[in-house]
């Protein structure tokens, strides 16, 4: 009930929404008959529908390849995953005792699927308009971060497509550093632009200190054209 609160949801079948939050890995390891997944790709066909509608009717005069470009952003695995955060769903996954131990409340892929289950258990539960609105509330906000600009950047691809550009090369990331156990691990990454080195870039994954020196480098040569 306190998390329906939150969320501004009231289901007539409490065991529709449980089922959203159930992953395979706990349908795999306790024997459960039924997990998220069926919902999940029921609630990724309303999240883009809706998407799609809100793009639509707020940006009358942008064409239709611009409008694609924002909804791939909005309905991405790391905005979706983001709301799921948002939401606090990531404590109420329920997980199997090998995916839980091994990070699986931190998984974007997993966070995005949940959400995508909520919103087709709100739909299944209480018809269209309901799922329309209760999804509409944080994908409107992804639109309105896209449209001023302050969503998250892929600075690698950003780099990237600058570098083919420019110097019609490719970056180069290096590995400068790792420390730390195999669950706390910790890298520091450099990228090398047309011989020049930047970074370096920390993250808990390899992927995500090649994005922050993709970053340091983008906004040294990239940023501001």
């Amino acid at each position: 009930m306190a998390f329906q609160k939150a969320a501004g949801l009231r289901f007539h079948d409490p065991g529709l929404l449980n089922l959203a939050f159930v992953h395979r890995s706990l349908s795999n390891e306790a024997g459960h008959q039924t997990n998220n997944e069926r919902l999940e790709f029921l609630g990724d066909s309303i999240v883009g529908a809706v998407a799609a509608t809100l793009l639509y009717e707020r940006f009358a005069g942008r064409p239709e390849g611009e409008l694609a470009k924002i909804k791939s952003v909005v309905v991405s695995e790391e905005a979706l995953s983001g709301i799921a955060r948002e939401l606090q769903i990531d404590s109420l996954l329920l997980l199997g005792k090998g995916e839980d131990q091994t990070g699986g409340r931190t998984k974007p892929a997993l966070l995005a699927d949940a959400f995508e289950a909520l919103v087709g258990a709100c739909y299944l539960d209480c018809g269209y308009k309901s799922a329309f609105t209760f999804a509409g509330r944080f994908i409107g906000a992804e639109i309105s971060r896209v449209a001023e600009n302050r969503h998250h950047q892929d600075y690698k691809s950003l780099l990237q497509e600058f570098c083919q550009r420019r110097y019609r090369n490719y970056p180069c990331y290096q590995v400068d550093k790792r420390a730390g156990p195999e669950h706390e691990r910790f890298f520091w990454i450099s990228v090398t632009v047309n011989g020049t080195a930047y970074g370096p870039g920390m993250g808990r994954s390899k992927k995500a200190a090649e994005q922050e020196a993709a970053r340091l480098a983008w906004e040294a040569v990239g940023g501001n054209i």
